[in-house]
């Protein structure tokens, strides 16, 4: 880059766990990490947060529900009008305690690692799961019931079109029982630990600038398919990082598999 006097090289990794093997072996310094793979670096004390891509709503974050079906006389702790919680995880939770949850993908932060650290946190043991193999699947499943007493998606996957137009009295009968905070990160973009600080500073400084002309913005968009960054810090991130902890995942394993 003329920009900075460094030479600039991009390499592709397999998987995220190669890329977060390449920041522990010094191999790689800048990257845009998912949410897992950026908790399993920062676990590690291998990268900083410096920026994170937004929504279409210029939302940095989103978050997770648990849902469960009406029919199986679930309380729901969710004021869907007001859009709050009315109790705490720890009192919601508890009658999932022996049920059995549907969950989306071992590789979801909203549909399996962000409520299973929500369930440890509460110390609520749950049955062996089901892996649905997608967030709308879970919803599915909950609505026409036999499979599994409850589960959890992104907020709010019940009203992803083509189930609406399935199921018209779908927000009826799947319940949101309570539902976190936007915590979990779209995705990071994150600077090595071992970046000398000078030299973070100074490609930090330069990417508002990159993005600001429209080469810079294809670029961008071609490579990473984001439109928009903004600034960050880990502890924007801390209760994520904190419920990602909670879950006793494997992330090494899960993103080598």
């Amino acid at each position: 880059m003329e920009r900075t006097g460094y030479v600039v090289v991009v390499i592709v990794p397999d998987t995220y766990g190669d890329l977060v093997d390449a920041f522990e072996n010094g191999n790689a310094h800048i990257a845009l990490l998912d949410p897992l793979a950026y908790a399993l670096a920062y676990q590690k004390d291998l990268v900083r947060a410096q920026y994170a891509t937004a929504d279409e709503d210029g939302k940095i974050k989103y978050g997770a529900q648990i849902l469960a079906p009406r029919k199986g006389g679930y309380t729901s702790y969710f004021n869907a009008e007001i859009g709050v919680n009315t109790a705490d995880a720890s009192v919601a939770l508890t009658q999932f305690a022996d049920k059995k949850p549907c969950w989306s993908e071992e590789t979801s932060p909203s549909g399996y690692v962000i409520p299973l650290g929500l369930l440890n946190q509460a110390q609520v043991q749950v049955r062996p799961a089901a892996f649905m193999g997608g967030q709308t699947t879970v919803v599915r499943s909950l609505y026409v019931g036999g499979i599994c007493d409850f589960g959890s998606t992104y907020i709010d996957a019940r009203k992803f079109p083509s189930l609406e137009d399935e199921m018209p009295d779908l927000i009826e009968q799947v319940l949101v029982i309570w539902q976190t905070t936007e915590i979990i990160p779209h995705e990071v973009l994150v600077f090595s630990t071992n970046m000398p600080q000078p030299m973070r500073d100074l490609f930090s400084g330069l990417i508002p600038a990159i993005l600001q002309t429209d080469t810079g913005n294809a670029a961008f968009k071609t490579a990473f398919d984001i439109d928009e960054v903004q600034p960050v810090n880990d502890g924007d991130f801390n209760d994520f990082h904190i419920l990602v902890g909670e879950s006793k995942v494997d992330l090494t394993l899960l993103l080598n598999e």
